[in-house]
């Protein structure tokens, strides 16, 4: 089964959406929300290039953002 970690904030209307696609899916995640027990630091030490939210990872693979993960399952599909 896939395991993915979303880094998110609050108030993100595509973090709500990533993470609800990702349910849509069967998928477990890990939330990593900024504010909230982690800093953006930290999310730059992962993605570096970063510079919104959500990020998303599937199986230590980096999706990107919302649109890239819509993308991601419909090339899965």
């Amino acid at each position: 089964m896939s395991k993915a970690i979303i880094w998110s904030k609050y108030h993100c209307t595509f973090c709500e959406q990533a993470k609800t696609l990702l349910k849509q899916k069967g998928i477990d995640f890990e939330e990593r929300k900024l504010g909230d027990g982690w800093t953006k630091e930290e999310l730059l030490e992962v993605v570096p290039t970063a510079r919104t939210v959500p990020q998303i990872f599937i199986d230590d693979i980096y999706i990107g953002g919302y649109t890239e993960l819509t993308k991601y399952f419909q090339k899965a599909a």
